[in-house]
């Protein structure tokens, strides 16, 4: 048998031949050559340093911040088109359909009630006026276009690589995407960055893809939807049909069983009943089963059978069906199972620990795609910058989810931080909180005389303080003996938003009753009603107030 071969090297070191290699091998040497730890080290042979999957909110955030690091950074985004066609640029949901275009519409609509009021004010304005969808439409995708625009310049600027490709991970450090076109591309680098979103849920009925919108499309609508029956409870239905109904179109929402889960249903009932005051028509304990087409057209005309929950069955014809009943998770087609991330198999949500580290420790996850956090692109942004820069700086910041702001942009708005009041009983038990409260009047609203005790305010303490210090998430706070903890800020009122920004800071620093009632109102606002909070919901005292 012929045994002869080229000289053999391992490790860049000469060893020899086929006989040298042999003996080695008797001696069991050859073995220890090979796991040798007097090597160099491997140089990183992956393209990027870090690839962000997802190129909304909190991926652009984590990639600029990376990429500030001299980190060679990959964003790849891609917006796969509604079941009605409907795509996007750069900037994720956010941006595109949702936070941005939602409060422009919802502005639109306040204008209307701006409108109204304003002749008892003094202006003189035509009976008649009317709305036109198609420029205010047309004015909000302009304005989003040049966000989408801006948000490409600051990747150029920061020297980000962005492909307009859907990835999949073909490998556990290797990642395929794939354009609008079919054309696929490969990259690889050293960790993954999880920032996909989520889009909205189908119903799953006949006809729901093929003739219902969600968000996803209201927003770039190129017609006025005409009658439309909203289907759902959450933020995105109430707020969709409060400024649909605010531009003079006839919404009906249908609701299966409560508003506004997980936020404070006191809260959650009293913007119900705003709304059905002002116009809006409501369908209690009832799902839609089937969804057919009467008619085409721009809007056409469909017809929806609805079923209760106990049984009964209604039809009634409308021009558009809006779902927003909830979204999922974009993780059940990327690859996931490649690297062996794990997901919740329910709901499609990535489990991570206090870093947003998955469970493959290379990957990370930030935004809504995350279990058990907040669903808010403030959120992910923070989150990201912050994941930035304890891979790549001196960092060991870590986002906290804990007393996070938000504002539901309803006719009339809902700011909230911190509990909800069933959350704090659960919590703290009903014996050891206090709710202050009160109804309000805006000095603006009294000349036209309208929605006197609508507006609400109300502040959830928890009174087993403890006068040698309590600690409060974390860090020690002396309280005093009358010196509630706020734990749960709510407030129903125009911005409410702006309301509730600077009270988070407050409630961030451990603010207490006596702070708030220490604290000089500004006068007169909306936000002074909080430092001037006396009765309490057990004391049943009246909270009705007369004038502003």
């Amino acid at each position: 048998m012929e045994t002869a071969l080229p000289n053999i090297f391992v490790k860049e070191k000469l060893i020899g031949d086929y006989t040298d290699v042999i003996q080695l091998s008797k001696d069991g040497l050859f073995q220890k050559l090979l796991e040798s730890k007097n090597e160099k080290p491997k140089e990183n042979t992956y393209e990027y340093d870090l690839i962000v999957i997802g190129g909304g909110s909190g991926g652009l955030a984590a990639s600029k911040e990376a990429a500030q690091y001299g980190k060679k950074v990959l964003v790849l985004d891609y917006v796969a088109p509604s079941p009605l066609g409907t795509t996007w640029g750069l900037g994720g949901t956010c941006v595109n359909v949702g936070c941005i275009p939602k409060k422009l519409m919802h502005q639109a609509a306040l204008l209307r009630q701006a409108l109204k009021d304003s002749s008892k004010y003094g202006w003189q304005i035509e009976d008649n006026v009317q709305h036109n969808w198609d420029i205010m439409t047309e004015s909000i995708q302009n304005y989003i276009g040049s966000l989408n625009w801006n948000y490409r310049v600051a990747l150029m600027e920061n020297k980000v690589k962005y492909e307009n490709g859907y990835g999949e991970f073909v490998e556990p450090h290797k990642i395929k995407s794939t354009n609008s076109r079919g054309k696929v591309k490969f990259f690889t680098a050293e960790k993954f960055l999880i920032a996909t979103g989520e889009r909205p849920r189908y119903l799953g009925i006949p006809g729901d893809k093929e003739y219902c919108i969600t968000s996803d499309d209201l927003f770039s609508l190129p017609y006025c939807p005409g009658k439309t029956l909203v289907v759902g409870a959450s933020y995105v239905a109430l707020e969709c049909a409060g400024f649909l109904s605010g531009l003079g179109l006839d919404v009906t929402v249908m609701v299966r069983s409560i508003l506004l889960r997980g936020f404070d249903q006191q809260m959650a009932d009293k913007i119900g009943e705003h709304m059905e005051e002002h116009g809006v028509k409501f369908i209690k304990h009832f799902v839609p089963t089937k969804i057919e087409q009467i008619e085409a057209g721009t809007p056409g005309k469909l017809k929806v059978t609805s079923q209760s929950t106990d049984g009964r069955e209604i039809t009634e014809e409308y021009n558009t069906v809006l779902l927003a009943i909830g979204r999922d998770a974009c993780t059940r087609k990327i690859g996931l199972d490649i690297p062996g991330v794990k997901i919740n198999e329910k709901t499609g949500k990535i489990p991570v620990n206090d870093e947003e580290q998955t469970n493959v420790p290379h990957i990370y996850a930030i935004g809504d795609v995350l279990e058990d956090k907040l669903e808010l692109t403030p959120v992910a942004i923070q989150a990201g910058r912050l994941l930035a820069r304890r891979l790549y700086g001196s960092s060991t910041v870590k986002c906290d989810y804990v007393n996070v702001p938000t504002t539901v942009f309803t006719p009339l708005e809902y700011g909230a931080c911190g509990l909800s009041e069933e959350k704090a009983i659960s919590k703290y038990g009903e014996a050891n909180i206090e709710v202050y409260h009160s109804y309000f009047w805006p000095l603006e609203w009294t000349v036209p005389a309208r929605d006197n005790n609508k507006c609400y305010a109300k502040v959830i303490c928890n009174i087993n303080d403890n006068p040698n210090g309590n600690t409060y998430e974390g860090f020690m706070v002396k309280l005093h003996p009358g010196q509630e903890r706020v734990v749960g800020f709510h407030v129903l009122a125009p911005n409410a938003g702006e309301i509730t920004q600077g009270f988070a800071a407050a409630i961030k620093c451990g603010l207490t009753k006596e702070q708030l009632d220490n604290t000089i109102g500004i006068h007169p606002v909306c936000a002074e009603i909080f430092t001037t909070l006396s009765v309490t919901k057990r004391s049943g005292g009246n909270i009705m107030q007369a004038g502003c």
